[in-house]
């Protein structure tokens, strides 16, 4: 069946081709490009000949009029001619001055050669006829100089000079006119043009050569593709970096920056030019201007901005063994990432939470043993014991932490250490008040620092009082001062200038959390701030964490706003930081509330 071919058995109809695409096939790229070249160096060729041809052939009316001069000087000296001409007769036709006159232009081949006196009358003529008459033009040698030009004589066109014609005893007798035919200085064009023809014809073949080696040269460069594909290509890659929802940046072997969408832009800030290299000015030195140059190595970098949690991949380009430069994808997770950490905090919550069930389990059989057992006493002070033991914990807290939220996370934290194994102390020596500043913060810092603190306590050996982190909050006149320890294992010796890098973590991450964002965080919190976190070396690690007062960017008294994110990070730093309401639960019975906030 026309139209039709079989495949792999199955039918299939060849594509149909548009016009452009058959006009593409039909005329190349090479082929339109070295078809241009050769009507361009054709037409080129032509104007040079003709442009040529005219300059020779004025070259040769200047040669042609030089040597009509000489042979009117030569007449001008004949001594018969000078003779005749000096006593007055020209004895007409057969007169000396024709015969001489005659002789001289049959001899040298000019057209002419005329005798005229100063009263401008000739005295001889290849017309007989026109001897004794006078020419209408004046003497020309009057200033004693000889003169060339065209004449449009009785003979025709010719190449004219005159020359002075003066008397044995120098007096000016008239002057002697000679001129040659045009068909002459014609025919010498003519003999000439096959060599110009020749010439011409040589560069018109060397420009073809040289336009075809161009023409496939240009061919090779565009990867053989036609003018239609790379404007179409052109048109496809405009419309995809600007309409995908992720950054891409493309540099040069030389770090020069050759492509980059709005995305990107938007994502980093980036203020920088095309062709321009990244620097202080366009992007500060830190680890996402090491993740754009390729000083950091790796796949899906995590990369910490004022606004957004960015995964970062740089690839190298190259072709045919030579390096083409690097492409730069960039993609936002800060809601995916905010999104994993509270699926985490709720694994946890319920973890948590089937811990306290079970616990409270352990309890009712100890109780129901008891009954039956007939100690009605012992059942009776247990029960007691247990129901003291949670009010006294938020008792404590609240001698020292004046603020609900930040009492509700200490106390959720140290349920939830609990169940680790971990305990957590408050110092003595703490004391916040109500209201106070930096609470938006302090609430992520605390939060923080309390999960690291006990994460490394729970994974390194028991020491002899048992695994615990101690947390001290003190407010002064001037910083809030943040401080926790515990008994882990503490920071690698050299590692406390990159533990606080995006993505620096000794643990795995975590369920669908990502690690290694949460030190980070609190870094930028701080120094947003202007103040100051360190971290000691070696066994048992103690954060200190300094907050400068005033607070340039309080909370709203009471309350801490659901709706934006936080404003000095660009990211939400949980529930129980953002929601007011029903979500601030009493203190001992909320600490699913509280870890979820505290995580980032």
């Amino acid at each position: 069946m026309p139209g039709l071919s079989i495949l792999h058995g199955r039918t299939t109809r060849p594509e149909r081709r548009t016009g452009t695409e058959r006009r593409t096939r039909k005329h190349r790229l090479s082929t339109r490009i070295l078809a241009g070249q050769l009507v361009i160096l054709a037409i080129t060729s032509v104007i040079g000949f003709v442009l040529l041809a005219f300059a020779q052939r004025s070259a040769l009316d200047r040669s042609y009029e030089q040597r009509a001069l000489a042979i009117a000087r030569t007449a001008a000296a004949d001594p018969q001619i000078r003779d005749a001409m000096a006593h007055g007769g020209t004895g007409g036709a057969g007169g000396p001055v024709q015969t001489a006159a005659e002789r001289i232009r049959q001899a040298s081949g000019a057209s002419y050669v005329v005798v005229i006196d100063l009263n401008r009358v000739r005295h001889s003529h290849p017309i007989p006829a026109l001897i004794g008459q006078p020419v209408t033009e004046p003497i020309a040698v009057l200033d004693g100089r000889g003169h060339v030009g065209i004449d449009q004589g009785a003979t025709g066109r010719s190449a004219n000079g005159k020359a002075p014609l003066y008397a044995p005893s120098g007096t000016l007798l008239g002057e002697v006119s000679v001129g040659i035919p045009e068909r002459a200085v014609v025919g010498e064009v003519l003999r000439e043009l096959p060599t110009f023809g020749l010439y011409a014809g040589i560069a018109l073949v060397v420009g073809s050569i040289a336009s075809y080696v161009l023409a496939r040269r240009l061919k090779r460069s565009t990867f053989g593709l036609e003018l239609e594909q790379i404007a179409g290509l052109l048109q496809d890659r405009e419309a995809m970096l600007h309409g995908i929802r992720e950054g891409v940046i493309a540099f040069d072997p030389h770090g020069r920056i050759t492509v980059v969408n709005d995305e990107a832009r938007r994502l980093l800030g980036l203020t920088a030019a095309l062709g321009s290299v990244l620097d202080e000015e366009s992007l500060p030195e830190g680890r996402l201007r090491q993740a754009l140059d390729g000083t950091l190595s790796g796949t899906d970098l995590t990369v910490l901005t004022d606004s957004h949690c960015l995964v970062i991949n740089r690839m190298p380009v190259s072709r045919h063994g030579r390096e083409l430069g690097a492409v730069v994808t960039v993609r936002d997770r800060t809601e995916l990432v905010g999104l994993l950490r509270e699926l985490d905090s709720v694994r946890g919550l319920t973890d948590a939470l089937r811990a306290q069930q079970h616990e409270f389990s352990n309890r009712m059989h100890i109780l129901t043993g008891l009954l039956e057992l007939g100690e009605h006493e012992a059942a009776v002070e247990f029960a007691v014991e247990s129901a003291r033991a949670e009010p006294a914990l938020a008792e404590s807290v609240r001698e020292h932490i004046g603020n609900a939220l930040m009492m509700g996370l200490i106390i959720a934290k140290t349920t939830v250490a609990a169940e680790r194994g971990v305990r957590i102390v408050l110092s003595e020596g703490s004391r916040l008040g109500e209201q106070p500043p930096h609470l938006r913060r302090l609430l992520t810092i605390v939060g923080n620092l309390l999960d690291n603190a006990v994460d490394a306590a729970a994974g390194a050996p028991a020491p002899p009082g048992g695994p615990e982190v101690r947390l001290s909050i003190v407010e002064s006149e001037d910083a809030v001062t943040v401080r926790v320890a515990d008994t882990g294992p503490g920071i690698p010796q050299g590692a406390a200038d990159s533990i606080f890098e995006d993505g620096w973590s000794t643990r795995p991450d975590r369920g669908t959390a990502r690690r290694g964002l949460g030190l980070a965080m609190v870094h930028r919190l701080v120094q947003r701030q202007a103040g100051s976190i360190s971290v000691s070396e070696g066994p048992g690690a103690v954060f200190t964490v300094v907050l400068p007062l005033p607070d340039t960017d309080p909370a709203p008294l009471g309350v801490v706003t659901a709706t934006p994110p936080d404003s000095s990070t660009g990211l939400s730093p949980g529930p129980a930081a953002e929601t007011p309401g029903p979500r601030q639960r009493p203190p001992a019975r909320s600490p699913a509330r509280t870890e979820a906030g505290s995580r980032w």
